[in-house]
């Protein structure tokens, strides 16, 4: 191994700097397009901990190293292994992960993150908290948890159930990906700029972090159109059904192209996930706080993480790679609104969800 190689092996999974008064995270997993491990969950808390209350840092930027991706989402791999043990690692993680989310959401300083590139899953639930979120060209915005079995977490029963429409519903049971002038047109991102001028903004935001809105609008660009607006109406009108099967029904009886392709992505995800997803954004909605909503999806975690749905998953799509899962239940009518409860009911003391 050259000696590259092994300094890259060796380095931290995030860079923790101030620089000037910013407080500089950087995601430093390249290669696993910035996925989230306990230990960098564990480096962000901290650092964003002490600066809290430190005087000499006024702004947060969350950034990440590489070009690919800024954060892909949590360490699968990690989550599964630990379900076929019993669980309770990934407990852990989700416990400590939406702490961070919390954390994030309530700061009281400004926090910038950079969505350059792929911002996914545990992507999205650190960089929607912050104030200012910045997309470019190579941003590829999803939260796409039904396809492995899991939901829409970190966030995403808050985040997704006050978008526009039902925008939200159709973004958490299909998986569908939005480029930059979708992330722009639903708020998802606050700014877009071009990927060339990101080492630009970061540099001018360290040497002057009160001049973070002229520096953006000075280096704002037009994102394109984008092709979920033209569906816009539709979205509204098939996903807005009060079930999943009404939604499956809607989009049978729509006729349209764009509709079957809707209704065909569908057929491949899970049936629990679905279910449980629509549940949580309908709940979500109605959360008095973010807290609250976290301690729901905390709950839905526990049970989710340790499905048959789950392992199966990361069998078919994440290890083996034929995207042929076989889902139990295997149709939306298995799936009852007791086993629903079930996800969804309180843990017990011990496990249940509290914010830092």
């Amino acid at each position: 191994m050259s000696e590259a190689a092994v300094a890259a092996e060796s380095a931290p999974e995030v860079l923790v700097a101030v620089e000037g008064s910013v407080g500089r995270l950087t995601l430093n997993r390249p290669k696993a397009l910035g996925a989230l491990t306990a230990t960098m969950v564990t480096l962000m808390t901290r650092a964003l901990l002490d600066w809290r209350e430190d005087p000499a840092v006024t702004t947060i930027l969350i950034d990440h190293a590489g070009e690919r991706g800024f954060c892909a989402g949590g360490d699968i791999r990690f989550l599964a292994d630990s379900a076929a043990q019993g669980g309770e690692a990934a407990r852990r993680f989700f416990h400590t992960e939406y702490q961070l989310n919390h954390l994030l959401f309530e700061y009281p300083k400004p926090v910038v993150a950079v969505m350059d590139g792929i911002t996914m899953g545990g992507g999205v639930g650190i960089s929607l908290p912050a104030r200012y979120r910045v997309a470019t060209e190579r941003t590829a915005f999803a939260m796409p948890e039904t396809g492995i079995g899991l939901f829409p977490d970190v966030g995403g029963g808050w985040h997704l159930s006050r978008l526009h429409g039902a925008v939200g519903i159709w973004l958490a049971l299909t998986g569908a990906r939005l480029k930059a002038a979708g992330c722009e047109i639903l708020g998802i991102a606050t700014d877009v700029i071009p990927s060339a001028s990101a080492p630009e903004f970061k540099a001018r935001l360290i040497a002057d972090p009160e001049a973070v809105e002229t520096i953006l609008t000075e280096l704002d660009t037009d994102p394109g159109r984008s092709a979920m607006i033209e569906h816009h109406d539709e979205i509204d009108r098939l996903f807005g059904g009060p079930t999943v099967e009404a939604i499956f029904q809607a989009l049978a009886d729509d006729g349209s192209p764009w509709a079957a392709e809707q209704l065909a992505i569908l057929k491949t995800k899970s049936p629990l996930s679905m279910k449980t997803s629509l549940r949580q954004i309908r709940a979500g909605r109605d959360m008095a706080s973010f807290a609250d909503n976290m301690a729901m999806e905390m709950r839905i975690a526990a049970r989710i993480v340790m499905s048959h749905d789950f392992a199966e998953g990361v069998r078919a799509v994440i290890v083996e790679k034929h995207n042929k899962p076989v889902w139990e239940p295997a149709t939306l009518e298995g799936v009852t609104d007791a086993m629903l409860d079930a996800v969804f009911a309180p843990l017990p003391p011990d496990q249940e969800w509290k914010p830092l």
